[in-house]
C-alpha cells in the first residue's frame, strides 16, 4: 500500500513539473512575441532616417537601399540583407527622408535632373555618399557609407608600390574597377599617404566629396561637382590655373575630360582619375575607344607617354567574414607604352606577369595569392576572375612547387 501511495505521489509530482514547463515555455513565448511586436511596432514608428544610418554603421553595412514597396535593405559583406522586422516603404515615407537628407537647392536640381548625387552627415558617426532616383514614379535612395577616419595603404592591404606611385611629379594614374569595387577609398588612402609625405598642392574634382581631407604637408583643396562646379571639365580646366601639382577628378566621363587630364599630365602635373574598367587593358581601350577612329592614333601616342600607372581593383568575400581586394598593377615600362603605341593591348597582360620584379601583378596573380593566404575561397576568386583558366594555372602551378611534408 505504501509502495503504491509512493508511486501516485511521485506520477502527480512529474506531471505537476510537465504542467509548470509547458505554462513557464508558454510565458517565454508570449513574453518574446510582445517583445518582437514591441520591437516591430517601434521600428514600424521611424521616422527619421538618421536612425537607420546609425544601424547601418552598428551592422557593419556598407550600403542601404530605400525603395518603395520594400523594407529597408543593408549590404553587408557584399550581401543584400533585408531588415525583415520594418515594415515596407511607402512613396510618403521615402519623401520624408528625401527631405530631410536635402537642401531646398537639391530638391530643385532633383526635380529637374531626376537624379542626384550628394554627401550626407552624421556628426560624430559616418559621412554618406547618396545617390538618389525616381523609379516607376517614387524616390529611391541608395547610401554608401563612408568613414570618419582615411584608412591607410597598408590597412588596406594594398601593394606596397601604391606609396611610390602618388608621389610620382607628373604623368596619369588610373584607378580603375567595377562599381562598389573600392576605387575611392583606395584613392583617400593614397592622397593620404602624399599628405603625410611631401609637399604638394592638390585639387580634387568629386561627384560627391567623400572623405574629408585635413592639410598636413600638402595643401588640398576639394571641389564638389553641383555645389562647388558645374562640370568635370570646367573645373579640371580653371584646376590648372590654381597653380596645382597634383589634379584627381573623381570620374573621367567624357571625352573632353579625358584629353584635358591627358594635356595636363604633359605639362608636368600629376593626374589621377577613375575609370569603370575591370583591368588595365580593359582601361587603355576604354580610354582610346572614346575618340572618333580618325583621332585614335593620335590618342595612343599620346597616352603611352603620359601614362604612368593603372591600379585596378576588385572586392572579394574574405573568409571568415569582410571583405578583401585584389588587386593589379600595370606600371608604364618602356614595353608598356610600345604596346600601346602599337595598338598591341592584347600583349599588356602576359607583359604585367612578366613584371612582377617591378611590382606588377594581374588581377589573377592577386586574387591566386589571396586564395594561397587563406584569406579568400578558390570558388569565390574563380567566380571574380576574368579568366578563370589562367587562374587555375597559377594555382595548380603553386601546387605543384609546394614542397611535399613526409609524415614518419
Amino acid at each position: 500500500m505504501d509502495s503504491a501511495e509512493g508511486q501516485s505521489c511521485s506520477e502527480a509530482s512529474t506531471i505537476k513539473e510537465l504542467i509548470d514547463g509547458l505554462i513557464d515555455t508558454t510565458a517565454e513565448e508570449e513574453s518574446t512575441a510582445a517583445a518582437d511586436a514591441e520591437a516591430e511596432a517601434s521600428a514600424d514608428e521611424i521616422d527619421d532616417i538618421e536612425e537607420l544610418m546609425n544601424l547601418m554603421v552598428g551592422r557593419g553595412a556598407s550600403d542601404l537601399h530605400l525603395t518603395v514597396g520594400s523594407p529597408p535593405v543593408f549590404r553587408i559583406d557584399g550581401a543584400l540583407v533585408p531588415l525583415q522586422n520594418l515594415s515596407p516603404l511607402t512613396p510618403k515615407k521615402l519623401e520624408a527622408f528625401f527631405k530631410q537628407l536635402t537642401s531646398t537647392k537639391q530638391r530643385t536640381a532633383f526635380k529637374k535632373d531626376k537624379e542626384l548625387d550628394f554627401a550626407y552627415s552624421v556628426s560624430e558617426v559616418a559621412r554618406f555618399r547618396v545617390n538618389a532616383l525616381w523609379q516607376r514614379g517614387a524616390i529611391s535612395l541608395a547610401l554608401r557609407r563612408v568613414a570618419v577616419d582615411i584608412p591607410s595603404i597598408e590597412a588596406l592591404g594594398l601593394p606596397a608600390i601604391c606609396r611610390d606611385l602618388i608621389i610620382k611629379p607628373r604623368g596619369l594614374i588610373l584607378v580603375t574597377g567595377p562599381a562598389n569595387s573600392g576605387k575611392s577609398t583606395t584613392l583617400a588612402a593614397m592622397l593620404n599617404h602624399l599628405n603625410n609625405s611631401v609637399s604638394r598642392n592638390v585639387i580634387t574634382i568629386e561627384d560627391p566629396i567623400e572623405y574629408l581631407f585635413q592639410n598636413n604637408r600638402c595643401i588640398i583643396r576639394q571641389r564638389d561637382l553641383g555645389d562647388d562646379t558645374l562640370s568635370f571639365h570646367a573645373a579640371l580646366m580653371h584646376a590648372l590655373r590654381h597653380d596645382p601639382d597634383v589634379v584627381v577628378i573623381g570620374e573621367m566621363r567624357d571625352i573632353d575630360t579625358i584629353s584635358t587630364a591627358m594635356t595636363a599630365a604633359e605639362t608636368g602635373h600629376l593626374v589621377i582619375g577613375t575609370l569603370h574598367t575591370i583591368d588595365a587593358a580593359q582601361s587603355i581601350d576604354r580610354i582610346i575607344d572614346m575618340y572618333h577612329y580618325g583621332q585614335q592614333q593620335q590618342v595612343r601616342l599620346q597616352l603611352s607617354q603620359v601614362i604612368e600607372a593603372v591600379v585596378s581593383q576588385t572586392l572579394l568575400p574574405r573568409i571568415g567574414g569582410g571583405r578583401v581586394a585584389a588587386v593589379e598593377i600595370m606600371l608604364a615600362n618602356n614595353v608598356i607604352r610600345r604596346h600601346i603605341r602599337d595598338h598591341k593591348i592584347f600583349e599588356i597582360p602576359p607583359n604585367i606577369e612578366l613584371g612582377s620584379r617591378e611590382g606588377m601583378q594581374t588581377l589573377d596573380m592577386a586574387m591566386a595569392e589571396l586564395v594561397r593566404s587563406g584569406a579568400v575561397s578558390r570558388e569565390d576568386a574563380t567566380l571574380k576572375s576574368s579568366n578563370p583558366a589562367r587562374l587555375n594555372e597559377l594555382l595548380s602551378r603553386h601546387e605543384r612547387q609546394a614542397p611535399r611534408v613526409h609524415a614518419f
